[in-house]
């Protein structure tokens, strides 16, 4: 897989993993060995038995890792600050098949960022997948949520999946076309 070397893993405990590219959710049991194919943005791609799985970050621990750090802010921070982290959080959102983060695969076609009254901000996010019937799509969204809300300040998330207009390569940043062959 793009050059990755696999390393081999055991799980220390029961853990919830999602079947990949099904997106069947499945529990691996304490005792299973796989190896880690992909270990980006703090989600992991195992390789168990013929098939792969995405292992959450936040499930780290079941094979030895650590969670992937908290957001931080300063204190004063300016709108632009926080419009930063949200595209950097995003950025730690890969494809479980491809190493490159969506943001790079051009799946990202629009990010709103809504500052209230009271300080907090909610953001939009509308977002593609580089296949309609992908079974990874809701685990991708679900990732993309889960990260903007870990920003201080984050109050909302909403992540639409749109298809107009679809996905297609030419959408990828010129260094992720590179890197994956797609000239």
């Amino acid at each position: 897989m793009f050059g990755n070397s696999y390393t081999p893993v055991k799980f220390e405990r029961d853990c919830e993993a999602v079947m990949v590219p099904e997106g069947a959710e499945v529990e691996l049991p304490a005792g299973t060995v796989g190896y880690i194919t992909q270990s980006l943005g703090g989600t992991y791609t195992i390789y168990v038995d013929g098939r792969l799985f995405r292992l959450s970050g936040n499930d780290a621990d079941a094979i030895g890792k650590e969670p992937p750090p908290v957001p931080e802010l300063p204190e004063n921070a300016s709108d632009q600050d926080v419009e930063e982290l949200v595209w950097e959080q995003m950025k730690t959102v890969y494809d479980p098949e491809i190493p490159i983060n969506i943001v790079a695969l051009g799946l990202i076609y629009e990010c709103k960022i809504e500052k209230q009254d009271d300080g907090s901000r909610h953001v939009h996010v509308e977002m593609t997948l580089t296949a309609p019937g992908c079974g990874m799509g809701d685990f991708l969204v679900a990732d993309v949520r889960e990260r903007l809300l870990r920003i201080p300040t984050i109050e909302r998330v909403d992540v639409e999946m749109v298809f107009d207009p679809p996905w297609n390569q030419h959408m990828m940043s010129e260094e992720a076309r590179l890197e994956t062959g797609m000239f």
